[in-house]
């Protein structure tokens, strides 16, 4: 499993860790990635894998169906496009 938010994209980056004695040394900057469940409104419980500034973003839009409503397709990574689709197709279905 990839080290990468499926939604904002957040991934792996790497630096130096500095001693006194300004010696450098290769480290590597974890996203804070949590797998949460996002309650969708037409899905029901979706579980995903999501950085923590993922799920307060999710939050501030109002909940995953909003967020991705309100998201263009060219934004989102595939894995979410396709959550993005089901989400529209379940929805669709509901309504209709």
């Amino acid at each position: 499993m990839a080290r990468r938010c499926i939604v904002t994209g957040k991934g792996v980056q790497v630096g130096n860790n500095v001693s006194h004695a300004n010696n450098k040394t290769k480290r590597r900057f974890l996203p804070n990635l949590q797998t949460v469940s996002v309650l969708s409104d037409a899905l029901g419980a979706v579980r995903m894998r999501v950085s923590a500034a993922a799920v307060r973003t999710i939050e501030h839009k109002g909940g995953i169906d909003a967020f991705l409503r309100a998201m263009p397709d060219r934004k989102l990574s595939p894995e979410i496009r396709r959550l993005k689709r089901r989400i529209e197709a379940a929805a669709a279905r509901k309504a209709g």
